[in-house]
């Protein structure tokens, strides 16, 4: 390891996250605004959903829509489209408001059964 930084080959571990952190402290720079802010929780937010529906169905060997898919839809686009609303994005703006009654009438048909049938939504077997 040390032969690929005396070459030049790696950059030095202090250069490369001062860069790192740099280019964090430029982008953090941007999100000094509250809108700013709800946007990247809501991308965070929407993105996470699809690390639920990948464990749900990783736990019962098929692909399942777990309780949560689409609550963190619902949030994480309201949280979005809140951010491209104050920004006047039109393109951000369709893009979230176009499958929000979507993810609303997923969320109420969930409501209208409260016991979720699907076997994503198990207990997990005791080891």
């Amino acid at each position: 390891m040390s032969c690929l930084l005396s070459s030049g080959v790696l950059p030095p571990i202090g250069l490369a996250t001062s860069g790192i952190l740099l280019k964090l402290h430029e982008v953090l720079q941007k999100a000094n605004n509250p809108w700013a802010i709800a946007g990247i929780c809501g991308s965070f937010v929407f993105s996470i959903r699809f690390v639920l529906q990948w464990v749900a169905s990783e736990r019962v060997k098929k692909s399942v829509i777990p309780f949560g898919f689409w609550e963190c839809s619902v949030i994480g686009c309201l949280l979005v489209l809140s951010h491209f609303i104050y920004e006047k994005d039109i393109v951000g703006i369709l893009q979230n408001i176009l499958p929000l009654p979507i993810y609303l009438r997923n969320v109420y048909l969930r409501a209208l059964h409260k016991t979720p049938k699907h076997p994503g939504n198990e207990p997990r077997p005791v080891e």
